[in-house]
């Protein structure tokens, strides 16, 4: 059997990608990876064997370009995107038994357009719940296109938000449909969507309330396992002191202050403790020459969180899994998108502190770090850590190729 899968965005997109790549590959499929150019992803992906196939321009300078919410560009954006899933995507895919596709929305609806043309299984898959229409949730705001701030009705809001995107994307895929000769969608979001999207995401540490509308389908999250030794410097630096607290934003862009290295460093200083700081793509470097300091780039985060007394990062997905996995404490900084949901569920699993907005001050962070490195909250992460599944794109591959090989399965899942 043969699959292709489509995604776009920074590592917490690509990497999970690749966790369900390498189990089909185990499984005996042929997999093709469609994903941004990035240098940092075609050398991750190659790491696990896994060819990339070039798909759109490459994400980090956009991230690091755009303003955090800023719609500016987004037409264009969104443009290149969809039409990179009607071109390059489709040519991958062609052949091939379905497609699996998450990332924005003209990433996705593209892909779908792409499997209805080709007659093949389609898949959409979300690495976090909050994009996906649920009673119990307010929609997150699309660029540009705020949602009202008294409105309480969350179906009234969902519905406000499939008419937002019909008004923001609706054109741009009809136009690319009829040029393939594929009738128009009325509703792209859940047309994209499809009425059984699948969440990879831990159900202990995000559980999906079902609802009437969607049989959504949690496998667990898809990790990649990585098996890279820590460089020989950072293990030394770990293993001249006690654990130290990691700092890292990742690939999100920082509405907090440029000193924002400064000020946890200081924070954690005040905590008695030392710190690893990640350049991530905020840059972030060291603020003196002290020895209770260590700087890193791109390092096994799985090995290193297992090692770390806390960890303060900007709540992606996948850092808050691989954290938790860790068994270690969280202080969440979280800068937007699905960010302040992590930060609510480590919150209310007691497994770390989230930070009150997304610009941390000395004292700020400093609270929140007390509260991170209690005896109780450590000890509720190391609990935690046993009940996380380890599965997930296990899962997902066995469900997918069961799925293909059903006689007279549907197309779309």
């Amino acid at each position: 059997m043969r699959v292709v899968l489509s995604t776009y965005g920074a590592r917490g997109s690509v990497e999970p990608i690749a966790g369900l790549a390498v189990r089909l590959l185990e499984l005996g499929a042929e997999v093709r990876v469609c994903a941004p150019p990035d240098e940092e992803f075609a050398k991750r992906l190659a790491e696990a064997g896994l060819p990339l196939v070039p798909t759109g321009r490459p994400v980090r300078p956009l991230v690091t370009s755009v303003t955090p919410g800023s719609a500016v560009g987004l037409a264009q954006r969104a443009a290149e995107l969809m039409a990179a899933q009607f071109d390059t995507v489709a040519a991958a895919a062609e052949g091939c038994d379905a497609l699996v596709a998450t990332g924005p929305l003209p990433v996705t609806a593209g892909a779908r357009s792409v499997a209805e043309k080709l007659g093949i299984r389609y898949v959409h898959v979300s690495h976090q719940p909050v994009s996906l229409p649920s009673p119990y949730r307010r929609p997150p705001a699309r660029r540009g296109r705020p949602l009202p701030l008294g409105a309480t009705d969350n179906r009234a809001l969902w519905d406000l938000d499939a008419q937002i995107a019909n008004a923001m994307f609706g054109e741009l895929l009809n136009t690319q449909r009829e040029s393939i000769g594929l009738p128009p969608v009325d509703n792209i979001r859940d047309y994209a969507f499809t009425d059984q999207p699948w969440l990879a995401t831990d159900p202990v540490l995000s559980p999906w309330q079902p609802t009437a509308d969607l049989d959504v389908v949690q496998t667990g999250a898809w990790i990649l396992p990585d098996e890279r030794p820590l460089p020989t410097e950072l293990v030394a630096f770990l293993d001249a002191g006690t654990p130290p607290v990691y700092v890292g934003f990742g690939s999100t862009p920082m509405s907090a202050p440029k000193d924002v290295a400064r000020v946890a460093i200081e924070a954690i200083r005040a905590q008695g403790r030392r710190t690893v700081v990640s350049h991530g793509w905020a840059d972030l470097a060291l603020i003196d020459d002290q020895d209770d300091c260590f700087a890193v780039g791109e390092v096994n985060h799985q090995a290193l969180f297992r090692r770390a007394a806390a960890v303060v990062h900007h709540g992606s997905a996948g850092t808050t899994t691989t954290a938790t996995r860790a068994g270690a404490p969280h202080v969440v900084v979280p800068q937007g998108a699905d960010q302040p949901y992590w930060a609510a569920r480590v919150t209310d699993l007691g497994i770390g502190a989230a930070h009150d907005g997304p610009t941390p001050t000395v004292e700020s962070l400093s609270a929140a770090l007390k509260t991170a490195l209690t005896s109780e909250t450590c000890a509720r992460a190391v609990a935690l850590a046993d009940t996380i599944r380890t599965d997930g794109a296990t899962v997902a591959a066995k469900l997918l190729l069961d799925t293909i090989g059903q006689e007279g399965a549907p197309t779309s899942a």
